[in-house]
């Protein structure tokens, strides 16, 4: 066993706000599993290529707790952290920790989705400080 991440899933109330707003930000496309969208889909980058480790948005219902997922704080890489979190905000996401500096590893920001989900932006600058 490698240990490494494989899959993340992020629930959603409004699977197409959901969609809409990381479409918006990370210019992800989505795809559905063996056909149609519809509870679930997994995204695909401009190419039509599976994320790497492989990415879903579902509905809030495929969480067998009894409480709301929390789910993990999952870091997405990208190019300008600056225009990452312009769009967070234009496209209805809340920065709840604006850009700092992880020195010597990246930049980072820190949001929550249209559908209340905690995530982070990433531009990984061995320079950071």
């Amino acid at each position: 066993m490698t240990s490494q991440l494989a899959h993340f899933a992020i629930h959603a109330d409004d699977l197409e706000r959901a969609r809409k707003f990381y479409g918006a930000i990370f210019g992800w496309k989505f795809q559905g599993y063996g056909g149609d969208m519809t509870d679930f889909c997994q995204i695909i980058d401009d190419a039509g290529n599976l994320l790497a480790p492989l990415g879903a948005i579902q509905a809030r219902k495929f969480n067998s707790a009894p409480q709301p997922m929390i789910g993990f704080e999952c870091s997405i890489a990208v190019d300008d952290i600056d225009r990452a979190a312009r769009a967070i905000e234009a496209n209805g996401g809340k920065i709840v920790m604006k850009k700092t500096a992880i020195p010597g590893v990246c930049w980072i920001v820190k949001f929550l989705d249209t559908e209340g989900n905690l995530a982070c932006a990433v531009k990984y600058d061995p320079g950071a400080k």
